[in-house]
């Protein structure tokens, strides 16, 4: 069964994703519908990307992932349709497949323009309705790619997160608080070793891997220093912080049972280090 996954910062109080999901079983009515999130901030574009790169990996190559954060909507701005070995991406050409296409070997992208893969009325403000949401369902019911439109060799492209190696630190900064109130950084991916950690620096596919030893690292966010990178949340008493490796490889700061973006009162963007 071909799969469609959605994004968007639509959230779930108005019509907006049960509409797409209306015109995608319109025109592919087999398609398997998978909510990535509705809940990205408005417009938070970076946000939308770091989740996309982080969600890809666990779905079927041949997967369509539809992301609508849109603040350029009714603009200039491109619509793309993007393949690449990793599955194909629907969405505004405004950067949100940017850490995605950082660690794909290659990709194909094309601008969304023939009239056939639109609804027949384009608005100015819903283009996930009335371009990108029938694009994705006939790419699922096997329209080709290069139908859709004019190559694009020029994708909007944000700078990758920050992550800064130097001797003895690295650098990082905060990108966002979940809904827990763990703070997601910018440093990783890192994966166990044993007692090691080993960082394969991520969207930087020419990067070498470097060890390090978690018990003695010390992590310094705002005013707070946390010593060692731990395994889970339980390995520190309730209420007390903790530094360690997210399911997704990249470095958190949480709050036992609590949430750590509250009680640090830290916003993305924040600085952190980790000093070896």
């Amino acid at each position: 069964m071909p799969i469609i996954t959605l994004l968007t910062d639509f959230g779930t109080e108005d019509e907006y994703v049960g509409v797409m999901k209306g015109v995608i079983l319109s025109i592919a009515p087999d398609v398997h519908l998978v909510d990535l999130s509705h809940r990205i901030p408005p417009q938070a574009v970076r946000r939308a990307a770091f989740l996309l790169s982080s969600a890809v990996p666990y779905f079927p190559p041949d997967t369509v992932h539809l992301a609508v954060v849109d603040p350029g909507v009714g603009t200039e701005r491109r619509a793309l349709a993007v393949r690449t070995p990793a599955g194909t991406f629907v969405g505004p050409d405004n950067g949100l497949f940017s850490w995605v296409l950082a660690e794909v070997p290659e990709w194909v992208a094309v601008e969304i323009r023939e009239p056939a893969y639109r609804l027949p009325r384009v608005s100015s403000t819903f283009h996930g309705r009335d371009i990108f949401a029938p694009a994705a369902a006939h790419l699922v019911a096997g329209v080709p790619l290069e139908r859709l439109g004019p190559r694009v060799t020029d994708p909007v492209m944000l700078p990758v997160p920050r992550l800064e190696i130097g001797a003895g630190v690295l650098e990082g900064e905060v990108l966002y608080a979940d809904r827990f109130g763990n703070l997601v950084t910018s440093i990783g991916r890192f994966q166990w070793d044993g007692d090691r950690l080993i960082l394969a620096p991520a969207f930087r596919p020419a990067s070498g891997e470097m060890a390090l030893s978690p018990k003695g690292a010390r992590v310094v966010l705002a005013d707070v220093e946390l010593r060692g990178i731990r395994r889970t949340y339980g390995d520190v008493a309730v209420g007390e912080p903790v530094a360690l490796v997210g399911s997704s490889g990249f470095l958190e700061i949480a709050i036992r049972q609590g949430s750590a973006a509250m009680a640090l009162g830290v916003v993305a963007g924040a600085p952190v280090r980790i000093l070896l």
